[in-house]
């Protein structure tokens, strides 16, 4: 299955996907106050696009 819902690891990750009809506002900018201001976590390999996120006052 090509497709990302019937992604699996080794270790038996599996991916949920489903599509989101919403609309959403374009051009909206995030200053760097604001990304600054998220528990940002980058990882060892490509940190720029793999990072943890979490939610304020925990390790990310």
């Amino acid at each position: 299955m090509p497709f990302i819902a019937g992604t699996t690891t080794k270790t038996g990750l599996t991916v949920k996907a489903r599509l989101d009809r919403r609309t959403y506002k374009r051009g909206v900018k995030v200053t760097q106050k604001e990304i600054k201001a998220l528990n940002l976590k980058p990882h060892d390999f490509h940190g720029e696009w793999n990072y943890t996120i979490a939610p304020k006052g925990h390790a990310a």
